[in-house]
């Protein structure tokens, strides 16, 4: 089973003032650990989205083996960018060609918590089930970085802008499987969430 990373970096992180994406936390840019991780993983194609500050961003991505895109309307919201990444996902595949991913694993830049053994625990839990979603779970609700199979793209696509994952997430409980993730909900959305980076 191949799947295939989307790393949405494209938000201008309106309520923190400032590009999350390129915030330094255990010595690196938040940004550049998330891909990191997904490279990690080693579960199939990595593609990032960018948007705000797209040119440092790409900056902080130099030497690893991702695939930038660049997503001109990123200020729609995230579903547009999860539009953008999945579409890029399908250009990688050779015309008349089986499709390259099975899947999709959706994650942000932010999640503190998330690591390649998370990412790989989303992907062995698919690869075991079959489960149309794989979700993380924490603080009581489902989220990314959760895996979508590809029957799901069109849903994920469907998305409003403004809309993220986690509808589709929540849509039909009963095609979900959870894999825990502890302290899933430490991110960094507003100033005062800065007192979690080191």
């Amino acid at each position: 089973m191949s799947v295939g990373v989307v790393l949405l970096a494209a938000g201008g992180s309106s309520r923190l003032g400032r590009p999350k994406q390129l915030l330094l936390h255990e010595g690196k840019t938040l940004v550049r650990r998330a891909a990191e991780a997904a490279v990690a993983a080693e579960c199939g194609p990595v593609v990032v989205v960018l948007g705000a500050q797209a040119e440092a961003v790409t900056a902080e991505l130099a030497g690893l083996p991702v695939r930038t895109v660049p997503h001109a309307d990123w200020s729609a919201g995230m579903g547009s960018s999860l539009r953008v990444g999945l579409k890029a996902l399908d250009t990688l595949e050779p015309a008349g060609a089986s499709p390259v991913v099975d899947a999709a694993l959706v994650m942000l830049c932010d999640q503190l918590r998330v690591d390649a053994g998370h990412l790989r625990a989303l992907v062995e839990a698919f690869t075991r089930t079959r489960a149309a979603i794989v979700a993380s779970s924490y603080e009581g609700t489902r989220g990314v970085p959760a895996l979508f199979s590809r029957a799901l793209f069109p849903e994920l696509e469907a998305l409003e802008p403004g809309q993220g994952a986690r509808g589709v997430i929540a849509r039909e409980p009963s095609r979900v499987v959870e894999v825990a993730l502890v302290g899933g909900g430490e991110d960094v959305d507003t100033a005062a969430d800065l007192t979690l980076l080191a």
